[in-house]
C-alpha cells in the first residue's frame, strides 16, 4: 500500500517572479509540497514582482494577520501616457503634453499622502455584485465602484534621466492599489500617468532580502507567521487549556494583541486576539 506523503505545515517567502499570477505561485508550491492548503498575503498583479508570503497547511489559519499589514513597493511612474489597465501591460487610452518641476510633484506626492480615497480599478480582484471586476472588465465592460480608504504614510520619488519617468517608493495600509496611485499622480500634475516595474519589497515584518525563489525558499516553522505579535510562553497547565480551546487569562497579556502563545521549544499553539473589545481564542494550532 503507498505510503502517504508527510503533512506538511509552514510558512514561504517568495520573490514572485513577474509573468506569473499570485495563484499561479500557489499552484507551483502545491505540486512542491504535496499539499492543498496554501495560500499568500496580499495577491501581486502578474507583471510584479517582490515579497509573497505564503502559508501551508495550518499555517494558512494565520494569513488574515500577515494580509492585514502594511506594504512597501518601488514602482516607476511614465506619465504623459494612460492605459486601460493603468500599467504598462495595457492598451494606451489617453496622452498628455506634460511637464512639471520637482516642487510641483513633490506638492502633488504630498496630496496623495496620508489617509486617502481610492477607486478600484477595474482590473482589480474586488468583488462587486458578486463578481470580480478584472472578470467584468474582460467583457469590455465598466461598472461604478465606490471609493474607499486607505492610508499612504511615503510615498517619494526620484527623477531619472527621461524628465516623463520617476522612481517612486510608497509604504500604504493593505488594500492600497499602486497603479490607482501612479494614475492618480498623474492627474494631479495636470495629465495622467500609468505605472511600470512594481515590486514589493516589504509585507508587513517580511522583507524581499529573506525571500527565495518557489523551487528553492524554505519552508519556515509556523510560528513566523506571528511576526510582530506578543509572544507568551505557556506553562503546560496552560498549553492543556489553550489547545482545548479555551482562553488564557487575561493578567497573561499585555498589550493590544494579537497575542501568539508558543510552548517551551516556541512552536505556536494558539493565537489570542481583540474583537469588539473583548480578548476572543482567535486560532488553535492542531497538535
Amino acid at each position: 500500500m503507498a505510503r502517504k506523503p508527510p503533512v506538511v505545515h509552514g510558512a514561504v517567502l517568495i520573490d514572485k517572479p513577474a509573468g506569473m499570477t499570485s495563484h499561479d505561485v500557489v499552484g507551483q508550491l502545491r505540486k512542491r509540497f504535496g499539499e492543498r492548503r496554501i495560500g499568500h498575503a496580499g495577491t501581486l498583479d502578474p507583471d510584479a514582482t517582490g515579497v509573497l508570503v505564503i502559508g501551508v497547511g495550518n499555517a494558512t489559519r494565520l494569513l488574515r494577520f500577515a494580509t492585514a499589514s502594511e506594504k512597501t513597493y518601488e514602482v516607476e511612474i511614465v506619465f504623459g501616457t494612460e492605459t486601460d489597465t493603468l500599467d504598462a501591460s495595457g492598451q494606451m487610452v489617453a496622452e498628455h503634453d506634460m511637464s512639471f518641476d520637482y516642487q510641483q510633484i513633490e506638492a502633488a506626492t504630498a496630496s496623495l499622502t496620508g489617509e486617502i480615497e481610492q477607486v478600484p480599478p477595474m482590473v482589480s480582484a474586488r468583488r462587486v455584485g458578486g463578481r470580480r471586476l478584472y472578470e467584468i472588465a474582460r467583457e469590455g465592460l465598466e461598472v461604478d465602484r465606490e471609493s474607499r480608504s486607505v492610508v499612504v504614510s511615503r510615498f517619494e520619488v526620484e527623477a531619472t534621466d527621461d524628465p516623463l519617468i520617476w522612481r517612486a517608493l510608497v509604504t500604504c495600509s493593505a488594500g492600497t492599489y499602486i497603479r490607482t496611485l501612479g494614475a492618480d499622480l498623474g492627474v494631479a500634475l495636470g495629465g495622467g500617468a500609468h505605472i511600470r516595474n512594481l515590486r514589493r519589497t516589504r509585507s508587513g515584518h517580511y522583507s524581499v532580502e529573506e525571500t527565495g525563489t518557489i523551487d528553492e525558499a524554505p519552508l519556515l516553522p509556523v510560528v513566523e507567521l506571528t511576526r510582530g505579535m506578543e509572544q507568551i510562553s505557556l506553562s503546560q497547565d496552560e498549553i492543556s487549556l489553550v489547545q482545548n480551546g479555551g482562553k488564557l487569562k487575561i493578567d497573561r497579556m499585555q498589550g493590544d494583541g494579537p497575542w501568539a502563545l508558543l510552548d517551551a521549544n516556541r512552536n505556536l499553539v494558539a493565537v489570542h486576539e481583540i474583537q469588539d473589545g473583548v480578548v476572543v481564542v482567535g486560532v488553535v494550532i492542531p497538535k
